[in-house]
């Protein structure tokens, strides 16, 4: 995900600079923490408890014909921020047209979602631990701010008012003191990690599965996601689900399709080679595997790339059984079955087929179902949706779902008519063009 500033790292002379100096001021803030563990570094920030965000909500939606669509509002507020602090620029990505369409969904999502602020402090609380690779600090905040005051005047015209304002920027803090509390709690782990490619396959002219090793030990679980820079297009982030659970060796696996001219999935894809060093963030997601995945009947639906997560996840799961090298499993876990559907436009588009056969040889507790639709447009996965409806009641289960944010989406919705209760349905949201729906493995 993109910064609401858009700071990021660069292999260019400011941007190593900045992040050294970066490196070398959190290093001395950890230490005056570990001295001074009390202390807060940032304490004209609010915290995130006690805020009414329905109250907000309603007032800044009652005005929000003035400011939307959200184009001109973002062209000014941009324009100003740089006027302010012209070195900024310099730390955006060239082509700012990925950034723009980012900041308006973060726009929607907070105005969407403002009324629950607790999954907005926590999707922020997360963010705020992920812009720590792009060089955010809070004096960025504070002129964004000031920025986006000025942007929403120039846009809004004569009917603006004071009040509404205030709305934004109460709303804006809400979700900046979350980003900080988040970075804050990070301060002791890297901002992000260098990685050598050790293995690039092409499965197909638009798709490549890259095998990693990071120089340093990568946290992460099986399920979760990365955001990646490549040195062809420095400070340009896009994030792609991590294709195994982790292994001793240390080494990642990553599936990207190439949606673009131009962007991080055609450098990755076409233009990447094997000793290419690329920068990932810290791992994200909540598609994990948690006790009561393992016991429960798990329901796992894949389309795509959106297949990657799903593929650590059996993973993981194969470990933990009789026989792997994961942890221990109780006898009742044992006797858990797994259901995969995994959705294609044609066989062409199974480039991991042979993992596949492989599974169904070594892995009598999984079932694979592959769902093919030959004559669906680009993005339509809708037969997905429709064969886990028909094959079953997965009321008593919990579902992974990953995939295309049209595939997820009638899914879900599938799902949840059929009686599987929401909170057993498990797929991370993005900030995608529809709203906030799972996207991370064929970003741009």
């Amino acid at each position: 995900m993109e910064s609401l500033t858009g700071t990021g790292t660069s292999t260019g002379t400011v941007g190593g600079e900045y992040h050294a100096l970066l490196a070398r001021h959190d290093a001395m803030r950890l230490r005056n923490r570990l001295l001074s563990p009390r202390r807060s570094a940032e304490p004209d920030l609010p915290g995130p408890a006690r805020y009414d965000g329905a109250a907000d909500q309603r007032l800044i939606t009652e005005y929000l014909d003035l400011v939307t669509p959200f184009g001109e509002l973002i062209e000014h507020l941009y324009a100003e921020m740089f006027r302010r602090r012209p070195y900024l620029r310099s730390l955006f990505p060239a082509s700012m047209d990925f950034q723009r369409a980012h900041l308006a969904r973060i726009f929607r999502y907070l105005i969407e979602n403002l009324h629950d602020p607790d999954e907005v402090a926590a999707l922020f609380t997360r963010l705020g631990r992920d812009h720590r690779k792009l060089g955010v600090r809070p004096v960025h905040y504070r002129t964004f701010e000031a920025a986006l005051r000025v942007a929403l005047r120039r846009t809004a015209g004569g009917r603006w008012t004071d009040a509404v304002e205030a709305a934004w920027v109460r709303m804006l803090r809400f979700a900046v003191a979350a980003m900080v509390e988040g970075a804050e709690a990070t301060l002791a782990e890297p901002p992000y990690w260098q990685a050598t490619v050790t293995a690039h396959e092409l499965r197909r002219p638009d798709l490549a599965v890259l095998h990693v090793r990071p120089h340093e030990p990568y946290p992460y679980r099986a399920g979760q996601y990365a955001a990646v820079e490549s040195p062809l297009l420095p400070q340009a982030w896009r994030p792609y689900s991590l294709a195994c659970a982790p292994r001793p060796e240390g080494e990642l696996e990553l599936h990207v399709r190439q949606t673009c001219e131009g962007g991080v999935s055609e450098a990755l894809v076409t233009r990447t080679l094997v000793g290419d060093v690329l920068r990932l963030g810290p791992a994200n997601g909540t598609m994990t595997l948690d006790d009561d995945a393992l016991d429960r009947d798990l329901l796992l639906v894949a389309g795509g790339t959106g297949w990657a997560p799903v593929k650590a996840l059996v993973e993981e799961l194969a470990g933990r059984r009789p026989g792997g090298a994961g942890r221990p499993v109780r006898a009742a876990q044992e006797r858990r079955r797994v259901q995969l559907f995994l959705g294609a436009r044609s066989r062409d588009e199974l480039y991991d087929a042979w993992v596949l056969a492989d599974w169904a040889d070594c892995r009598p507790w999984l079932r694979v179902v592959t769902v093919l639709d030959e004559g669906a447009a680009a993005g339509a996965y809708g037969p997905v949706a429709e064969a886990v409806a028909r094959h079953g009641d997965w009321s008593g289960h919990l579902a992974y779902v990953s995939g295309p944010p049209a595939m997820v989406g009638a899914t879900v919705s599938r799902l949840t008519a059929a009686g599987l209760p929401a909170d057993r349905i498990r797929h991370d949201p993005l900030l995608d063009a529809g709203g906030v729906r799972p996207r991370p493995a064929a970003a741009r």
